[in-house]
């Protein structure tokens, strides 16, 4: 799939993917443009939604995309240690440690040590965070739902697979993952 190559003037988000696929074809002609049009097209697309989600569900109610993630983490997965949530929700230890303080100053979260292990950090929503996770899961879920009728069901499940063949895949390209 292509799009319309527009002059540098005139590039968009999305249009800059066609104008620097065929820029770097130009300048260095053994690149693989199939695969940089694919992760330019993906990151894109990815971050288009994550956009449209923080601006119209989670910014408007004062949390912030990170926050949303491991509030999420918690309520379908339930109290667990902080090295978990951060795997669970694509963030680092650190991001994690910095962003704790406003959930629990907000009320959403409670803290405690682990009692297996007195240096680990056990997580876990409050009666106030479960409440608020909801309420917001329910927009959330309302703009997912926008951004998924532009397929057919067909077509869902098979930009899933896609997808999921690509991560299963990403372990013979030796790709990092965050932890």
């Amino acid at each position: 799939m292509t799009h319309n190559t527009a002059p540098p003037d005139e590039l968009t988000f999305w249009s800059f993917v066609d104008y620097a696929v065929h820029k770097a074809e130009k300048e260095l002609p053994s690149v693989n443009a199939e695969a940089m049009r694919m992760v330019l097209t993906l990151n894109r697309a990815t971050s288009m939604v994550i956009y449209d989600l923080e601006s119209s569900v989670h910014r408007p109610r004062g949390w912030t995309w990170p926050g949303f993630r491991v509030l999420f983490a918690l309520w379908l997965a339930g109290p667990m240690e902080a090295k978990t949530t951060a795997e669970i929700s694509g963030m680092s230890r650190a991001a994690l440690s910095a962003l704790l303080n406003t959930l629990e100053r907000d009320g959403l979260l409670s803290r405690e040590r682990a009692t297996h292990d007195r240096r680990a950090l056990q997580l876990s929503l409050t009666e106030a965070g479960y409440g608020a996770i909801l309420g917001v899961f329910r927009a959330h879920n309302r703009r997912e739902s926008a951004w998924a009728e532009a397929l057919e069901p067909e077509e869902r499940l098979e930009l899933v697979r896609l997808l999921n063949k690509l991560m299963a895949g990403s372990t013979d390209a030796q790709a990092k993952f965050r932890s």
